[in-house]
């Protein structure tokens, strides 16, 4: 008898999307009434207008509908997934086109040269990296081109591609549950809770700092267990597999030239993300830019490279070939979304939830709030659309719970952070994971002790703001 295999991610999506269609049926449809907030530049739910509407329950069309409606709705032509799935399949061709020049894998030997005895130092360097992007700007999307870089960097300092993975995902994801300056988690937050983004500042730079620390030392542990023991690895299994897809162009036994023109593609390769986090901290852009941004310097690497027309081609597109599978998972996580919000269901869930904080203690009350935040960011996982639905209904029950609005916001972005560091209907989370080959199902078991270690740390925190508010 065969040994039954836990299903795909897209078997997984597919399923849950399926499950959400089935609720439409059973929950009943609602809606709160909005209005626009000219500061946000977007409509805004109005507490206490929530009325039950027509009923809109998803079918089999809908199922099947869902993850097209994922990339682009067809109802509303709403482009939803297609711009980061786009975004993922040219930073594809950008890699392709940079690893035919073995620029990378000379690098990486270089690297590890460099860090020979102590590659397990490269962790903290580079998790306290990813979680300044996550507090700064809510650095999500914009990592999924590192985890193609970082895999091999750690597979062949003996680690595995889950140190890698986590490394980005934890690493970033810390950040943004302990945002300081995002606008698009604390700063859209509090501007809908109607107070100061400063206000709570210390507290949530505590959140930062505590889970940076305990992340760090999660990984570290992983990773030290793995390179003293490789069969420790929840992916040793697929240890030869991994490493014919991932050190395929390095060979132990070769060392492979440093030349100038491999300096320059990486120096050139290296800029072009330098201009990308600029131009998403500074310039506010978005995939279509990002992926511009990889296209030019494609074209500007093959230049150095001496490339012929049609192997700069050909190169791209095996490439982008190598991500499609990633680009589809990211359309099929965000049909779910798509499937609950048109069966009107979202509104009557967080209406529910509303009604369930009323006459709590202050210490009570904040944790609540921090469950709802946190069940309400699976349905939701966009932080900003989390806080633009939630915060308008929950911060001003605050007041009545003599709790201060900013100890809502900061339950808020961490009860979002910890769910995007799981949720499978975020993009980062099965894109990243499909693309280091970490099966879902291995790195729910492995994080799921860490998630609930940064829960209890952050029900501390809570209520110790609670207490000296």
């Amino acid at each position: 008898m065969s040994k039954l295999k836990f299903p795909s991610a897209f078997t997984i999506l597919f399923l849950l999307i399926i499950l959400v269609a089935a609720l439409t049926w059973i929950i009943p449809a609602g809606k709160y009434e909005t209005k626009m907030n000219p500061e946000l530049g977007r409509e805004t739910a109005v507490a206490g207008t929530y009325h039950k509407v027509e009923p809109n329950p998803q079918g089999l069309a809908a199922i099947f509908l869902a993850p097209m409606d994922g990339l682009y709705n067809h109802e509303t032509n709403e482009a939803n997934a297609i711009d980061v799935s786009l975004f993922i399949l040219v930073i594809g061709g950008f890699l392709g086109i940079v690893n035919r020049t073995k620029a990378i894998d000379a690098g990486i030997e270089r690297v590890m040269v460099r860090f020979k005895g102590r590659e397990v130092l490269m962790i903290p360097i580079l998790m306290a990296l990813f979680a300044a992007g996550g507090t700064v700007y809510g650095m999500c999307e914009e990592s999924i081109p590192f985890y193609i870089l970082l895999v091999p960097v750690m597979m062949a300092a003996r680690f595995d591609p889950l140190v890698a993975a986590a490394t980005i995902l934890l690493g970033a994801g810390i950040g943004t549950l302990g945002s300081t300056i995002n606008a698009f988690a604390t700063v859209i937050a509090s501007n809908a809770a109607q107070i100061p983004f400063t206000q709570g500042m210390m507290l949530r730079i505590a959140f930062l700092v505590i889970g940076w620390l305990i992340c760090v030392a999660y990984v570290m542990r992983y990773a030290a267990k793995i390179q003293k023991d490789p069969t420790q690895s929840i992916v040793y299994d697929l240890r030869e597999s991994n490493r014919k897809h991932f050190l395929a162009n390095i060979d132990e036994d070769e060392v492979l030239e440093f030349t100038l023109k491999r300096k320059l593609v990486l120096i050139l390769g290296t800029l072009a993300f330098a201009v990308m986090i600029w131009g998403v901290v500074t310039q506010g852009w978005w995939m279509a830019k990002m992926g511009a941004v990889f296209l030019v310097f494609s074209i500007i690497i093959a230049f150095v490279a001496r490339m012929s027309e049609e192997e700069f081609i050909s190169t791209f597109i095996d490439g982008a070939r190598d991500l499609l599978g990633v680009a589809l998972i990211i359309g099929v996580a965000r049909g779910i979304v798509v499937v609950m919000n048109n069966g009107m269901i979202t509104d009557t869930i967080l209406h529910a939830f509303e009604d369930s904080v009323h006459g709590l203690s202050n210490i009570v009350f904040i944790n609540v709030i921090y469950w709802i935040e946190v069940l309400m960011s699976f349905l939701v996982p966009s932080s900003s659309g989390l806080a633009v639905l939630s915060m308008p209904i929950l911060a001003p029950l605050a007041d009545f719970a003599h709790v201060g609005r900013e100890l809502v916001v900061t339950a808020y972005q961490s009860a979002s952070g910890l769910v995007n560091l799981v949720t499978p209907t975020s993009a980062v989370v099965m894109g990243g994971l499909a693309i280091a080959r970490v099966p879902y199902n291995r790195y729910l078991k492995w994080v799921a002790p860490l998630i609930l270690i940064l829960a209890v740390v952050s029900m501390i925190l809570l209520s110790i703001g609670v207490m000296i508010g």
